[in-house]
């Protein structure tokens, strides 16, 4: 395709796109599992609100837009305290999960390199964390090490300490993690790391807005935030069980000191001098405006209500996995992420009938599983989904010969 030579009206290229939009994964409707956090008509207007008022607006200079730095050092700050972060906790907002996962990675080794003295740095990373920290080690030049699962599905302790070595820069525990949302044992790999000046991070991008209001209603939470001793850094999404708009994310530090190791400096050029705490140099406002405006606009009290509607809607699907003979959940999840398969069923096949029922479920493999991550409006269509997975059970074929997929 060529740039046309002449442009077109409004109404004809949204035409276009509307009519290519239409083949898309219908999250409005609460068919999809992953990628889009639904959580309502009123989220909805007011992200469009927020989003629309800083559509244009460049984050690359604070000094420029000094309303931005100040949201996103409000972003930050409310972030750190939910996250229970003291008073030298400090951080910085990125694009997604996956640049505060290269960020905190860029620190460990950084810091690794100053105060240790590492030269061939390892990243020691559980088998279930997700494939960010393996881009990052690439990207950075880090030995990805991988930590086995034991059988609750959990980094496994024991190897952990195992695997650890004098190069060992990074270790990671997900809380909770993306297949099958068990939180690894934050403390014992904290503690781990803690004893050999590793620097440990928690993957919270998950549940970093999600797990701090479950536990506000209630409801026994593993460990994981600051409150454990030896827990570095913290990345949280907010455009996750945030409900911000893509893409926004926050990477917390305990303590200032291990921040400076983030920052890039320059100053050999005749633009002066030029900081970045991330990869990208001009970053969209929108998000930063967002995150602000969806953290205000709901408060804890609206966290803590969509946080409860998510658990009960993942309650309710889990409970109906469950009592369909043949199939299981793997694990034991803390919260609203789902994987459930089968020892006698071919649960490929099965999601084959659920593609065909239009749901938009991820496949998994070791063990063998179709996942979910359940949001707020997924509680309107368990029913449903219930009734096509019965069916689906009842009446699949062999399999089309799907693999696992997540991008």
């Amino acid at each position: 395709m060529k740039l046309p030579s002449k442009g077109s009206s409004v109404e004809e290229v949204l035409g276009v796109m509307k009519q290519r939009k239409a083949d898309d994964a219908n999250w409005r409707g609460a068919k999809t599992f992953s990628l889009i956090y639904p959580a309502g008509e009123e989220v909805d207007h007011a992200l469009h609100e927020f989003n629309n008022l800083y559509l244009y607006e460049n984050a690359l200079n604070p000094f420029r837009f000094p309303s931005l730095h100040t949201m996103e050092k409000e972003v930050v700050a409310m972030t750190t305290d939910l996250l229970h972060g003291g008073e030298d906790a400090t951080g910085a907002m990125t694009s997604g999960g996956t640049e505060s996962i290269l960020m905190a990675v860029k620190t460990a080794r950084d810091r690794a390199r100053a105060e240790r003295g590492v030269t061939e740095p390892q990243l020691l990373a559980p088998v279930s964390a997700h494939p960010a920290f393996a881009k990052a080690a690439s990207y950075l030049d880090l030995e990805h090490v991988q930590i086995p699962l034991a059988d609750d599905l959990r980094a496994d302790v024991d190897a952990a300490e195992k695997l650890i070595t004098d190069q060992t820069a990074i270790m990671i525990g997900s809380a909770p993690n993306y297949p099958h949302g068990m939180v690894d044992p934050i403390p014992e790999l904290a503690g781990l790391a803690a004893e050999r000046g590793i620097h440990f991070h928690t993957d919270a991008c998950v549940g970093g807005f999600l797990l701090p209001f479950l536990e506000k209603l209630g409801h026994d939470i593993p460990p994981f935030d600051f409150r454990v001793p030896g827990v570095t850094t913290i990345s949280a999404d907010v455009h996750k069980y945030g409900y911000c708009t893509k893409g926004a994310s926050v990477i917390a530090h305990r303590s200032k000191a291990t921040a400076d190791y983030q920052l890039f400096l320059y100053d050999k050029w005749p633009g002066g001098i030029y900081g970045s705490l991330a990869m990208a140099g001009a970053r969209p406002a929108a998000p930063i405006a967002a995150a602000w405006g969806i953290m205000n606009f709901l408060g804890e009290e609206g966290y803590c209500r969509l946080a409860g509607r998510a658990l009960a809607a993942a309650q309710k699907l889990r409970a109906g996995i469950e009592a369909i003979p043949g199939l299981r959940i793997w694990g034991d999840p803390v919260a609203s992420l789902i994987a459930f398969g089968s020892d006698t069923l071919d649960i490929m096949a099965i999601g084959d009938v659920m593609d065909d029922h239009g749901w938009h479920l991820d496949r998994q493999d070791g063990p063998a599983a179709l996942h979910m991550m359940v949001s707020p409006e997924h509680e309107r269509i368990a029913d449903e989904f219930l009734a096509n997975l019965r069916d689906a059970v009842a009446n699949h074929g062999a399999s089309r010969g799907v693999e696992a997929r997540y991008s």
